[in-house]
């Protein structure tokens, strides 16, 4: 689980300055555990507490997100101010783990979208069961992804692309 300590940010901080040592690999004890098929099963909510502590270091009032469960309809939707994300919908195909996908890709979204104006991102971190985030800049990316000889295990920011959601795949 992701660091929690009151001294995490100036942690991170002194960990990528110029001055520090950069991190070439990943540092999994960051890393938030998130599980692709519980966010597709009404779990974003809950999932969103962790990482909006963490977020709340960036931003002063992290977002509110909101989660629409009709059972009726076999739908699950998550709404993020004016943006509506469709996690499941009956009518939507589901093969392939596609609302898994579907749900990351709006995980990482309303997290990133409130990061604009800072270096870091919400990366994720493999995907399906094992779906993990971690708060990185471009350039602690960038070295993982140098030090990470299969790019299956690199950061990657989710797209809505399937099949792989833009996870990087293959050798």
């Amino acid at each position: 689980m992701f660091a929690t300590s009151k001294h995490w940010f100036e942690e991170l901080q002194q960990a990528t300055s110029p001055r520090g040592n950069r991190m070439s690999k990943l540092d999994y004890k960051k890393m938030l555990l998130l599980d692709a098929e519980y966010l597709a099963e009404a779990g974003i909510a809950q999932a969103y507490q962790p990482v909006r502590e963490i977020l709340s270091r960036f931003v002063a009032k992290p977002a509110d997100i909101q989660e629409i469960v009709d059972n009726d309809k076999w739908s699950y939707t998550v709404r993020c101010g004016e943006q509506e994300y469709v996690i499941y919908l009956a009518s939507l195909p589901d093969n392939e783990g596609q609302s898994w996908g579907r749900a990351t890709h709006a995980l990482f979204k309303i997290v990133n979208d409130q990061l604009t104006k800072f270096d870091y991102r919400f990366y994720a971190i493999n995907g399906g069961n094992d779906l993990g985030g971690m708060f990185l800049t471009e350039a602690e990316c960038k070295a993982a992804q140098k030090s990470l000889p299969r790019k299956d295990d690199w950061p990657y920011l989710p797209t809505l692309e399937h099949p792989w959601y833009g996870q990087f795949h293959g050798q």
